[in-house]
């Protein structure tokens, strides 16, 4: 069994921002993360997600993800991602990483478990700590999707 935690921050929305996994299967325990120049909570939330999936190295593997982001839970578990994908994502924001999620998603088992944030929940707060500290890294990363639909005129947030 491998869990996944994972959580994102972002000071402003939009604004810096950053993500954070921690995987742990066993005896291994591995932390990542990463900060952007300019996104938004939603969609270091979820890319939290895609990064943690993505960080698996063998197929259909029994994935227990933790998060604190009812934006990502809901969106998989009342299975409104599976009617956006049907609609072309029409009005919705961040297919870019929905897309990227549904492709990890689909090679593993996945169940997902909400935590609530800032309650206390150990990996949870190491998320959250590593995601602020990504945040406010000095060598931000460029969301290209993000800002260049920004800068097209096209409100995603």
């Amino acid at each position: 069994m491998i869990q996944i935690f994972t959580d994102g921050a972002c000071s402003g929305n939009p604004g810096p921002g950053g993500y954070a996994v921690i995987l742990k299967s066993g005896n291994h325990y591995k932390e990542l993360s990463a900060g952007f120049r300019l996104t938004t909570n939603n969609r270091m939330e979820l890319m939290a997600v895609c990064v943690g999936l993505e960080s698996l190295k063998n197929i259909n593997q029994a994935v227990t993800i933790f998060s604190d982001s009812k934006y990502v839970i809901d969106s998989i578990e009342k299975k409104w991602v599976f009617g956006w994908v049907k609609k072309g994502f029409a009005g919705k924001k961040n297919k870019d990483l929905w897309l990227r999620f549904l492709q990890a998603y689909k090679l593993h088992q996945v169940k997902f478990v909400w935590v609530k944030g800032h309650a206390g929940h150990p990996e949870n707060e190491r998320c959250d700590e590593m995601a602020v500290m990504a945040a406010k890294s000095k060598t931000l990363e460029i969301d290209s999707v993000f800002e260049v639909e920004n800068k097209k005129g096209q409100n995603l947030l």
